[in-house]
């Protein structure tokens, strides 16, 4: 073979071959249950993420929430697929992070239930809007965010927030760890510092 014919054998086949291994794509990962019981170890501060939806107000008990940026003020949420919340936050273009109370630890499983309908997740909580958004009277803090970003990874959806008004209150957060919740054992600082 002349050294032209052989420069495109060579071309074609560079074409044609299967592009290099990438160790991290042909690691086929643990399973879901693994990684489940990996996640389940991370301890979280339990929040209600609420929105308006077109039938009235919509929220469920998220435990991954974290603050992103102090300037701009913006927080991260993750909202499962699927859910009537998720789309409210896409629709309306704002929603309300709030963090629970150590004793709300009732009105967490309420949200949380896949079986509980969005009125009876409201009922006998007092509510107002802020921002044309449901807030949940009682919590520990809470946040009225504007949309800023909602990518897919997964099964679940990340939601970024730009922070535009808030309240902090006082007393221990609810948290969840090890797939029951949980309460800080350590006594409150002194508000003095």
């Amino acid at each position: 073979m002349n050294a032209r014919l052989r420069l495109v054998a060579d071309r074609t086949a560079e074409r044609h071959a299967p592009p290099p291994a990438d160790p991290l794509h042909e690691e086929p990962g643990p399973g879901a249950a693994r990684c489940l019981g990996l996640y389940a170890k991370l301890a979280a501060g339990v929040t209600v993420v609420t929105a308006r939806g077109e039938d009235g107000p919509l929220g469920m008990t998220v435990s991954a929430v974290t603050s992103l940026s102090a300037r701009p003020p913006l927080l991260l949420a993750c909202l499962r697929d699927g859910s009537r919340t998720l789309a409210a936050v896409r629709a309306g273009r704002a929603f309300a992070v709030h963090l629970l109370r150590e004793e709300q630890q009732d009105l967490a499983g309420r949200f949380a239930s896949p079986t509980t309908t969005a009125a009876e997740r409201f009922a006998g909580t007092d509510t107002r809007q802020v921002l044309g958004v449901p807030v949940l009277a009682g919590s520990l803090a809470w946040s009225v965010c504007l949309t800023e970003d909602v990518r897919r990874y997964g099964d679940h959806h990340l939601v970024v927030g730009r922070v535009a008004a808030v309240h902090v209150g006082a007393g221990r957060p609810l948290l969840w760890h090890d797939r029951r919740f949980g309460a800080l054992t350590d006594p409150l600082p002194d508000a003095a510092g």
